[in-house]
């Protein structure tokens, strides 16, 4: 299949080539590769139970209805979309051997699994600003408005911008290969099929411009932003105190850690990374930060390990009676 064209007799001045369909070559040479997809099935199922039991704790718990725990829920919200929008159509296509996949099913694929990693760095984000406001200016960190209306202008500004990496794919015409090198439809390789066709320079622009604002901004706002928190600490007079700041961002900073290092590295590093390396790190950077998001806020947030020991005594309480 490493040969699927297009027809480049089709080709127009004033033609647009839309191919009926891709095809997502996945993982190239590699042997038992059925064992790894099947582990994504796991992390699959565990994402959806663990992040629908965050969802609903602080859904029923009226203790955590705050802009915290609002971000939160935003965050396990994501994480629960992002994986349905990947993990079930990459499982259908490499298990059952059906890669080929429509023009229209590609687009709308790209669409969602960029717009829901997007909000997982804008909620990253969104997280970061508010244990800023937490530490440095208390008095404000209870505004629970001002977090609704923070996190719907993350949604709409991600929603525009994919969007317009998308429209952009539909501008182009596919004259020769239809092979994608990725484990779904990735925007880079796919809009650089269209290169012998077509002017893709507005779409290498995109590819540019979105890592410098999904990624590199979000991840220099974040650092700033604990270099604020680190100096409002060294201010905080008792030591209890200042350990509770300390412990409301620790479990921030896994999230961090877990999202942006790998797939930071991997951009910076995608011309020395070998194919199978670069689409196996991708695809668990896709793929496990919405399975430890909720094991994180479940161990390391004393806020939601009360809400969890309240639930489970009254579920006992319920099941006794």
């Amino acid at each position: 299949m490493s040969s699927l064209t297009s027809d480049p007799n089709q080709t127009d001045v004033n033609t647009i080539i839309r191919p009926p369909y891709f095809f997502i070559s996945g993982f190239i040479a590699i042997p038992d590769m059925n064992y790894y997809y099947i582990f994504l099935c796991f992390v699959y199922i565990i994402s959806l139970v663990g992040n629908t039991f965050v969802m609903t704790g602080i859904y029923v718990d009226r203790s955590l209805h705050s802009p915290k725990y609002i971000a939160v829920f935003n965050l396990a919200f994501t994480d629960v979309c992002e994986s349905t929008a990947l993990v079930p159509k990459l499982l259908d296509m490499f298990l059952f051997s059906r890669q080929l996949i429509s023009y229209d099913q590609c687009l709308t694929s790209l669409f969602f699994v960029f717009l829901f990693i997007t909000m997982q760095s804008f909620n990253l984000t969104i997280l970061s600003y508010d244990r800023l406001v937490a530490i440095c200016c208390p008095l404000r960190s209870q505004i629970i408005q001002s977090m609704l209306q923070l996190t719907g202008a993350a949604w709409t500004f991600a929603v525009l911008m994919v969007l317009i990496s998308v429209c952009l794919i539909t501008r182009l015409s596919f004259c020769r290969s239809l092979v994608i090198d990725s484990y779904h439809c990735d925007h880079g390789p796919l809009f650089r099929l269209a290169a012998p066709c077509s002017n893709v320079f507005p779409n290498q622009m995109m590819a540019f411009l979105n890592p410098c604002i999904v990624l590199y901004l979000p991840m220099v706002f974040i650092i700033s932003s604990y270099i604020c928190i680190t100096h409002a600490l060294f201010t905080i007079t008792l030591p209890q105190d200042r350990l509770r700041a300390i412990k409301t961002c620790t479990s921030h900073l896994i999230l961090v850690a877990i999202f942006y290092l790998p797939v930071i590295l991997t951009y910076l590093l995608q011309s020395l990374i070998p194919t199978n390396a670069r689409i196996i790190n991708l695809s668990l950077t896709s793929i496990l930060p919405p399975m430890l998001n909720p094991i994180v806020y479940v161990l390391k947030t004393e806020e939601f390990k009360v809400s969890v020991k309240k639930m489970l005594r009254r579920g006992s309480q319920r099941a006794v009676t």
